[in-house]
């Protein structure tokens, strides 16, 4: 076996063979050579030869144990994708044979390293589960709290300052990851579970809980952060990026400017986008709000789910289910005459319960052979007993007196007209067709005010984003109401008979759904 001394596969732009082990007829194999290679640079045993990686494959277990020309062969694709590089083995020569005779030694090279790398990632997140984490939001804030703190000192730790970025560097990632990863994954339980209907209906409780517990959380946490995050870069944030850069180049033989700016560029990154999580910007929502929009969303699906699930099981009444189950027993009918019986079981075609058929009636009717599509004229007759059975037990008491409830008819149908009338007279102030911003609408009445929230709130509801654009029917399917955000940051103040109503200011129109307009 030959090999090229010192070399590096040459790859095409756009192809990476530094991954083609991994799907090669022998993967086993080559995984098995890479994962030696990079267990022994752990314990910083740099260059191996064949014999040695020979032997410590032996040792994992592989299945099918290879020899030795299979070692070389697949030592020497690897070396042309480029995982592993070779040099002449020159070590124990004591004579001129010796050093003539073709040895390598073997060497992981940097891309075979981050193939490995990026493998190991690969199935770490992969296996992750996606969580909420509330703690972390805990743990960023109180590291966030220590940061300001730090910012504020006129010579900060360096070291302290460098601990802490990473630190929440860290556990932003994975609580973004785990974030992503729950919210990705939600929807897919969504769709393959809600035909196991009791066992999801006894988890989606507890998953709807969990998801409001860390909304609630989320909002209180995210203004809290993205407040210390405006203080801290008030006190000069760019100032602790170099402290920190100096700081991660305090082992490095020989440090020059771009080495400090590099490092500082960064950190800079990692903090901007730890900034455009938690602050949004115009046009451009926190990842805070997309997530807590997302959330909300979930818990919409999911209570309709559980709501469809309930009504299934105790309510109402699948009448599509239930048709579909009648047309199987009418097709599965032995005869015309089951047919018959069973129609007269479903659609209630039976005699009347008072009046009594005896017995011997019923055998000389089946004595007949009488068919079910034979016609009552043409059939026997059927003796029929004149009396009526009736229950031992008769009332000899009053009956009760019946109580006029005609007042209260009349009070309830007056209530009922006046609430129309209000609701008429609401649905005429808003549904104008005309688009105005909520702070035009400064005072309200009661009843105007009820059915401007209700609207309000179907309306937010369908919101995901606080940018959105969002265009619903009421309940009643009378009102079509578009809401639209203003992005200039107002604030809307509403007078009510109940208090003042605060929020962020919105375009609102409100027009009926028909041609009609709105009776007044």
């Amino acid at each position: 076996m030959i090999f090229r001394p010192e070399s590096v596969a040459i790859q095409a732009p756009g192809r990476l063979k530094a991954f083609a082990y991994l799907t090669a007829e022998k993967a086993a194999l080559y995984r098995s050579i890479m994962r030696v290679f990079m267990e022994s640079k752990e314990r910083f045993a740099l260059h191996l030869r064949s014999q040695q990686i020979l032997d410590a494959i032996r040792i994992c277990g592989l299945e099918d144990t290879p020899d030795q020309t299979e070692i070389e062969a697949a030592l020497a694709q690897l070396c042309d994708w480029g995982n592993l590089q070779t040099r002449p083995d020159t070590s124990d020569v004591s004579t001129v044979e010796d050093f003539y005779k073709q040895r390598f030694v073997f060497q992981i090279t940097n891309q075979g390293e981050a193939a490995e790398r990026a493998l190991e990632l690969f199935q770490a997140g992969s296996c992750r589960k996606g969580e909420l984490q509330t703690t972390a939001l805990r743990d960023i804030r109180d590291l966030l709290e220590e940061l300001k703190g730090l910012s504020r000192e006129a010579e900060p730790d360096a070291g302290r300052l460098h601990r802490n970025l990473l630190t929440i560097h860290a556990s932003f990632e994975d609580f973004a990851s785990r974030a992503q990863a729950f919210m990705g994954s939600l929807q897919r339980n969504i769709d393959l579970q809600m035909g196991q209907t009791d066992q999801f209906a006894s988890s989606t409780e507890r998953l709807i809980d969990y998801v409001e517990r860390f909304v609630s959380e989320l909002v209180t946490a995210a203004e809290d952060i993205g407040r210390m995050i405006c203080d801290i870069d008030d006190s000069g944030f760019e100032q602790l990026l170099q402290a920190v850069a100096e700081r991660s180049t305090v082992d490095v033989v020989r440090t020059t400017p771009e080495d400090l700016e590099s490092i500082a560029a960064e950190w800079r990154s990692h903090w901007g986008r730890f900034r455009d999580w938690f602050i949004s910007r115009p046009g451009c929502p926190s990842g805070a709000d997309i997530l807590r929009g997302r959330a909300r969303a979930s818990l919409t699906t999911l209570l309709s789910v559980m709501m469809s699930i309930n009504d299934r099981r105790i309510s109402r009444i699948d009448r599509s289910n239930d048709f579909r189950v009648l047309a199987r027993w009418f097709a599965e009918a032995a005869s015309e005459a089951d047919a018959h019986r069973l129609w007269r079981a479903v659609f209630g075609l039976c005699p009347a319960r008072h009046l009594i058929v005896n017995d011997a009636t019923l055998d000389d009717h089946e004595a007949h052979d009488v068919t079910a599509g034979t016609s009552w004229l043409d059939a026997p007759p059927l003796r029929i007993s004149t009396r009526r059975r009736v229950s031992s037990y008769s009332r000899t008491a009053r009956l009760s007196r019946i109580i006029d409830r005609t007042a209260e008819k009349e009070k309830l149908a007056a209530a009922t007209h006046e609430e129309t009338l209000r609701l008429l007279s609401a649905q005429s102030r808003f549904a104008t067709r005309r688009r105005l911003r909520l702070s035009e609408l400064e005072q309200f009445e009661t009843g105007e005010f009820d059915l401007f929230l209700e609207l309000l709130g179907e309306a937010v509801s369908a919101k995901v984003l606080p940018d959105d654009t969002a265009e619903i029917l009421s309940n009643d399917g009378c009102l079509r109401v578009k809401l639209e955000a203003t992005g200039d940051g107002q604030t809307a103040v509403l007078h009510t008979p109940e208090g003042i109503f605060r929020g962020p200011d919105h375009w609102i129109s409100v027009e009926p759904s028909s041609t009609e307009e709105v009776v007044t």
